[in-house]
Order: C-alpha cells, then sequence, then structure tokens
C-alpha cells in the first residue's frame, strides 16, 4: 500500500472514484451533497489517499480546518473489499498526523452511527447528545484530543 498526501489532479480523482463508490452508489447519497468546494483542486483542503497494490484507491479522507485550532475529517471511505483490514484506520491516522502537522489541537468527525464503534476504538469520544441525520444518514458528533493522544 501507498499511503500520500494528495498534490495531483490524478490523485484526486482516485480520492473522489472512491467517494462516488462508498457514498453516492453504496449508500445514495446524492453526487450534489457529496462533491463540495474542497473537492475542486488537490489544494483545498488537505486529502489522504491510501492506494492498494492494484493501483486503485483503497481509502481516502480530507481535512479541513474547524475553528480555532481545531481541524475536521470528513469523507473517510474504503474500498468495500478492504473494510476491517485496517487501511481505515491507517488512512485516519494519516490525516491525524496532517492535522498535528497543521497545528491543530484536536479533530472532529460527524460519524455514521454504524461507524461510531470503529472511531471510539481510535480514541474519539461522542460529543452528540443525540444522533442527527446528515444526507439522511445517522450521525453522531466525535472528537480526539490529539496532544492527549500524543499523535505524531
Amino acid at each position: 500500500m501507498q499511503y500520500s498526501i494528495v498534490n495531483t489532479d490524478y490523485e484526486l480523482q482516485l480520492c473522489l472514484a472512491l467517494r462516488r463508490k462508498v457514498f453516492v452508489i453504496e449508500q445514495g447519497i446524492p453526487v450534489d451533497l457529496e462533491i463540495d468546494q474542497y473537492d475542486a483542486a488537490p489544494h483545498e483542503c488537505v486529502h489522504g489517499l491510501i492506494i492498494a497494490e492494484d493501483g486503485e484507491a483503497a481509502a481516502t479522507g480530507r481535512l479541513i480546518p474547524y475553528g480555532e485550532n481545531s481541524g475536521k475529517l470528513q469523507r473517510i471511505a474504503v474500498r468495500k473489499e478492504l473494510r476491517g483490514s485496517g487501511v481505515g484506520r491507517e488512512i485516519v491516522k494519516l490525516l491525524e498526523q496532517q492535522a498535528v502537522a497543521g497545528h491543530f489541537s484536536n479533530v472532529l468527525l460527524d460519524a455514521q452511527c454504524s461507524a461510531e464503534a470503529f472511531y471510539a476504538n481510535l480514541g474519539y469520544v461522542t460529543l452528540s447528545v443525540e444522533p442527527f441525520l446528515d444526507a439522511g444518514i445517522w450521525h453522531v458528533r466525535m472528537k480526539k484530543d490529539l496532544i492527549a493522544h500524543h499523535i505524531r
């Protein structure tokens, strides 16, 4: 597997193709809700990408600034046949390292309820009192203190 921060349009297109498969095709999220201004070019935010041995995207996600000293992880997607392999944990770790490099002390994310336990196992704490709907799917807001977890 090859880990990278997206710098080229080609790499960004790999990310977007995987997100289309996961969010638009598998989960039925409208494409106009899935793709936004942060996807216009590689430099619009930090896009992480893990490429499998077959040259296709294995996992992707992005990091955007979100308030003072905070970042927000978004659009975490793992290729269906690789779920449970540890690649999801690796893309989150890659983005957390970028958050530390960007001097963020914590990161937030809006996790689909079905993924809440996954993120809890990575040190995220649920902030939401009640789940909320986003793009027709139930989510909870979660947070991780990067300093307390000694992320490097």
